[in-house]
């Protein structure tokens, strides 16, 4: 993980951009350093920094970007001036880009590719002028949507008055604290929803689990998460984006999707979209049987049956004078390494080599566990020419009744004789 990997070439600074991202900590910080702690103006800060992230996560992202949700208009005024105050841009800017990003993740064409690095795409994407340019998107409906294009054509009014004025005026003139309402109902407000939202961009694709497809960089993040309002599950919501939630399972932290859910309930949002349970089970289950798959590899697994020689039984029983052959179930087991080691005694094995100790083995002198059968199993050396007693089913040991194979895609020629018959 870098800073500043693959980093493009630089054409200039966007001084806007870099000034709020610049002073509005500066401001912030001063706050903390000379403004009194007024509880009322703490109590205001959160709240309005709630209406700023449901405006963001809600609004901008769920409802606008993906259309996992259909809200009314109340409700679309509530997220539209919340997202504005986050002074992230227009949401038909913020959209457009984020429609891109997930059309072309991890590409050229994503405005935040996430393999220019942290700092790129933390900040460095919206700070710095390139050549970059995002990829083509569909945006027809966000520029027909007559409050999209009246936000966008008033966006620099509206986001003085929400970002700006209102944080700071509410505190002022209600109860005195001008100097709060400046320094933390906007400043520190408006820094940690930025750094908060950008983290998405940046932490959570670098950081975290892939639970439901690891082919490109987003993953779930619990600290994003609970910075973000329940943005933080990126591994899911990228593999899943039409639904309007970002955490499937109860009882992961998604206040946003509470908040939609809740609107629902009451009449302001309806048509929750989700993706279908089962397609959603089959790539968790992808993952975990990759991850098995792995492991799997990683183990030592008895010699395959049509390895093992075919012994005859004169040759089986010559060779079980010069060491400890057993057979089990129509196999030569070389036991001799395990003798001094088996919990029976050395005697039970010693004194039947060269011997079907079948029966005994499955309960005559004592029924064996799994973890026997496997060991068992490890000891394989060949198979007795026409067998003796065998017991159906037992050439599988436990370990690999349940085992992970690989499927290769047909090739043309596979698949048109496949076709054919």
């Amino acid at each position: 993980m870098s800073l500043t990997q693959n980093f493009p070439k630089l054409r200039g600074i966007r001084w806007f951009n870099l000034g709020i991202l610049v002073i509005t900590p500066c401001i912030a910080a001063f706050g903390f350093l000379v403004a009194p702690l007024c509880y009322q103006t703490m109590l205001f800060s959160i709240c309005y920094f709630i209406f700023t992230m449901l405006g963001i996560t809600a609004g901008y992202h769920r409802l606008w970007s993906h259309r996992s949700y259909n809200a009314s208009s109340p409700l679309q005024w509530f997220l539209l001036f919340g997202g504005t105050s986050a002074l992230q841009g227009s949401c038909l800017w913020w959209s457009k880009a984020h429609r891109s990003h997930h059309r072309y993740t991890d590409t050229e064409l994503d405005p935040y590719d996430s393999t220019r690095g942290l700092l790129w795409t933390h900040v460095g994407w919206m700070i710095f002028r390139t050549d970059l340019r995002s990829g083509a998107v569909d945006i027809c409906d966000l520029r027909r949507d007559p409050l999209i294009r009246f936000q966008h054509n008033w966006y620099f009014t509206l986001a003085f008055v929400f970002g700006f004025f209102l944080p700071t005026i509410i505190p002022g003139l209600l109860w005195g604290d001008w100097i709060g309402g400046l320094c933390f109902a906007t400043a520190f407000r408006m820094t940690l929803a930025h750094h908060s939202s950008f983290c998405i961009n940046s932490i959570a694709h670098f950081l975290g689990s892939a639970p439901y497809d690891d082919k490109l960089t987003p993953r779930d993040n619990f600290i994003s998460a609970i910075l973000t309002m329940g943005e933080g599950y990126h591994n899911f919501h990228h593999q899943f984006p039409m639904d309007y939630r970002n955490a499937y399972l109860w009882y992961q932290w998604d206040p946003t999707k509470w908040f939609i859910a809740f609107c629902e309930r009451i009449g302001l949002a309806c048509q929750l979209r989700v993706f279908p349970s089962n397609e959603i089970v089959k790539g968790a289950l992808t993952m975990k049987l990759k991850k098995l798959k792995h492991l799997q590899d990683s183990v030592e697994w008895p010699t395959p049956v049509d390895e093992l020689p075919i012994v005859t039984f004169d040759t089986f029983q010559e060779e079980s004078k010069s060491r400890v052959l057993i057979l089990i179930s129509g196999f030569i087991h070389d036991v001799s390494s395990f003798v001094d080691r088996h919990p029976g005694g050395v005697t039970v094995l010693a004194q039947n080599s060269g011997k079907d100790m079948t029966a005994a083995f499955f309960g005559g002198v004592y029924r064996h566990s799994n973890a026997a059968h496997n060991l068992l199993s490890m000891m394989r050396v060949g198979i007795l020419a026409g067998g003796v007693e065998t017991l159906g089913g037992h050439d599988i040991p436990p370990s690999q009744r349940l085992y992970i194979a690989e499927r290769q895609p047909l090739s043309l020629v596979d698949f048109v004789n496949v076709a054919s018959n």
